[in-house]
């Protein structure tokens, strides 16, 4: 979702335009994984801090080792990888998500996001 404002001004300096947009959630088979930040150097950097399994080599486009199948959704390359690929395919070692995007990785052992039981709050008139 983005949301766009004629006139944003912040500290004195004013930004015509301004642009904001949703950090994407990046998912394994369906299953939420992390929110995707500017904090993240790569997407393989961010799924390798939520210990996700994924094989890597040189960490900049050039072997193709940590090739992977998207799901949904679609990156951007910061580094134009010399692998050839497929449109269903990308290298997370020098890519971002696009948007909320789903890959075809296993979410076994990694820390996944589950949503936290509430039990219900139990009303009682007088």
């Amino acid at each position: 979702m983005r949301v766009s404002l004629p006139t944003l001004i912040s500290n004195k300096t004013v930004f015509s335009q301004a642009v904001f947009k949703k950090a994407p959630i990046v998912s394994l088979h369906g299953q939420p994984v992390l929110l995707y930040t500017s904090n993240h150097q790569s997407l393989l950097a961010a799924l390798e801090q939520k210990k996700v399994r994924i094989f890597s080599e040189c960490r900049n486009g050039f072997c193709g080792a940590c090739k992977t199948k998207i799901n949904r959704g679609s990156v951007v390359y910061h580094t134009e990888p010399l692998v050839e690929l497929e449109a269903d395919e990308c290298l997370p070692c020098c890519c971002h998500p696009d948007g909320d995007l789903d890959l075809a990785l296993s979410a076994q052992g990694a820390e996944v996001v589950t949503p936290h039981a509430t039990e219900p709050i139990a009303c009682t008139a007088e």
